[in-house]
């Protein structure tokens, strides 16, 4: 709402003329985060495994809900949903309670089979079904992939991997997955780059961009601030752990993929092309700087 609100008064100031709605679909496809390069640096620069544990499952769950309220605005911008707060409420409960039902359930079903074998090939096997099997099924029912993939793997990595896995299937499976998120990666990023010979570069379009980015990221400093101030009562954060969140919450394949599946209409190209500027100058300006930042903070547990 924040990123909403304000994208539709930038617009507004600029010329681009685009319903309030449009800007609300604009904030929930540009908050998913991507940890995968900041990690890396996180790890290389020596950070508390406690903040590399936080930045990591904050943007899990962050991606998984912002995927859902995106389908739910979508729903409404093309007229699929009725906008009646009871019906909106309803779809949020299906696809995103159930998407977490959805996952514990294929979660122990692969844990079980997990623990019945002792063979790694198999066991590597098993966890690419619950992915792929997992993931399609949970669009046919209508409930949310991303976070039944999230809870599932939260399964699968903690108490399938110690109850149910030898050291040496670990290993295997460590290497396995990392290798297939370096490949989709890669993949991913080609793609983003060969989506920019096609985009639509307007003088207003990039002057939106541009004054999006401290917009997105002071929306990002307080939705990490606050709860991150409440729950330091209950647990330990290390003190420049807000900074770092918000600086180290880069935007990446999950904004170009959901602002690419926008069908054609009035306000397409604008928010492809502001999702676009806001994606470069993540990657770029904050995933260059990250480490400066982190090497210039004295981080404890």
């Amino acid at each position: 709402f924040i990123v909403g609100g304000s994208a539709w008064a930038v617009f507004w100031l600029i010329g681009i003329k685009l319903p309030f709605i449009y800007c609300l679909l604009f904030g929930s496809l540009i908050a998913p985060t991507d940890p995968i390069a900041v990690i890396g640096i996180l790890k290389k620069a020596e950070v508390p495994k406690s903040l590399e544990t936080k930045i990591t499952g904050e943007s899990l769950f962050n991606d998984g809900v912002a995927v859902v309220v995106f389908l739910v605005i979508m729903g409404i911008v093309t007229g699929g949903h009725d906008v009646t707060a009871q019906h909106i409420i309803l779809l949020f409960v299906e696809e995103a309670v159930g998407g977490i039902f959805f996952g514990i359930a294929i979660g122990w079903l692969t844990y079980l089979m997990l623990k019945s074998v002792d063979n790694y090939q198999v066991e590597v096997l098993l966890t690419l079904a619950l992915v792929m099997g997992g993931y399609a099924l949970a669009h046919t029912i209508h409930v949310s992939g991303p976070i039944a993939m999230v809870v599932a793997g939260i399964f699968i990595g903690n108490r399938g991997r110690f109850f149910a896995m030898s050291e040496k299937t670990r290993e295997h499976l460590d290497s396995f997955w990392e290798l297939m998120d370096e490949i989709l990666n890669a993949v991913l990023f080609l793609l983003i780059g060969l989506e920019v010979l096609i985009l639509t570069t307007k003088g207003s379009y990039l002057i939106a961009g541009l004054a999006m980015i401290p917009v997105v990221l002071l929306a990002r400093f307080i939705s990490v601030g606050l709860p991150v101030t409440f729950m330091r009562r209950m647990r330990d954060f290390s003190p420049d752990a807000v900074k770092i969140m918000t600086w180290g919450g880069l935007r990446g394949g999950i904004s170009v993929a959901l602002a690419l599946s926008i069908p054609s209409g009035p306000g397409r190209e604008a928010l492809l092309t502001v999702t676009y500027i806001i994606v470069v100058f993540s990657i770029l300006v904050q995933g260059l700087t990250i480490e400066r930042l982190v090497a210039s903070k004295k981080l404890t547990e």
